[in-house]
């Protein structure tokens, strides 16, 4: 069944007449009717029956006015979700991959909350990498350790640098510490450096790594210890103590130039106000 057709009926309905309800849908009285009959035609029945000088509704008129009236508003509601999708683009979203467990599911969250129909392309690199894309427009929108000596983007978590191990890591006093850490743009990788060349350690560089999942492998297995922020350590490694000193970071959202329409100030601030303070 036509939906225009429907709700040409139900204007019969509202009006009991054929002249009010096609002047009600901007219609002349014979393309009315002749689609009153087309509609009857399609069903096999007769909608409407003589009253006297007035038109009524049958029995089949009466049964078809209580389904045209679900299926308009299904229609109607159909129409209005879908609509919601015009004209949108997918957010492209940044995060390096040490903050995927305890920082991205909690923006994805808010941002859910905020525009439920939002689509979101998660990209996954380290914050330089990300910065760029930012940069080019390749990226709406990222998740990125603040730069030393700037107040870029909007605060989202402080996090702080940890020595990590296997549980069962031991030091051999005569042998090279081996370590595994993030590529030298880190802040823990040039803290840890210095740290254990200040204090007269040696050490061997097993891996630079630009994934906290690549770090915590080798770590994990036990072939050297690791340097990262307290947030990406995961549940079974261990944290050292009587290590160097390794720095605190803050942990924020920067935005391109070219915002998307989702990332407007209310959403923004939503997005801000809804983030649990995670503070190390």
């Amino acid at each position: 069944m036509d939906i225009d057709a429907l709700r040409s009926f139900l204007a019969f309905v509202e009006t009991g007449s054929f002249t009010r309800a096609a002047k009600q849908i901007n219609r002349t009285q014979s393309a009315f009717s002749a689609q009153m009959r087309k509609l009857e035609d399609e069903l096999s029945v007769n909608l409407f029956e003589k009253d006297g000088r007035n038109l009524i509704l049958s029995e089949a008129g009466l049964a078809l006015r209580s389904h045209a009236e679900q299926l308009i508003s299904l229609h109607n509601h159909a129409l209005k979700q879908v609509k919601r999708y015009e004209d949108k683009r997918p957010l492209r979203l940044g995060c390096p991959e040490d903050y995927n467990d305890n920082i991205l599911p909690n923006v994805i969250r808010v941002l859910q909350q905020a525009e439920p129909t939002c689509s979101i392309q998660i990209f996954s690199e380290p914050s330089i990498s990300l910065r760029e894309k930012i940069d080019d427009g390749t990226l709406d929108v990222a998740i990125v350790t603040r730069a030393p000596d700037s107040e870029e983007g909007y605060w989202l978590a402080n996090d702080k640098g940890v020595w990590i191990s296997h549980p069962d890591f031991k030091v051999d006093e005569y042998q090279p510490l081996p370590i595994a850490l993030f590529q030298a743009d880190c802040k823990y990788h040039a803290a840890a450096i210095d740290g254990l060349t200040k204090r007269g350690t040696s050490y061997q560089l097993l891996a630079c790594c630009n994934t906290a999942s690549a770090q915590r492998a080798i770590v994990r297995s036990g072939m050297a210890i690791g340097a990262m922020g307290r947030l990406s350590v995961s549940d079974d490694l261990k944290i050292l103590d009587n290590m160097p000193s390794l720095p605190a970071v803050d942990i924020v959202l920067i935005n391109s130039i070219k915002s998307h329409p989702v990332l407007d100030k209310e959403c923004l601030a939503q997005l801000l106000d809804g983030m649990p303070v995670q503070s190390i």
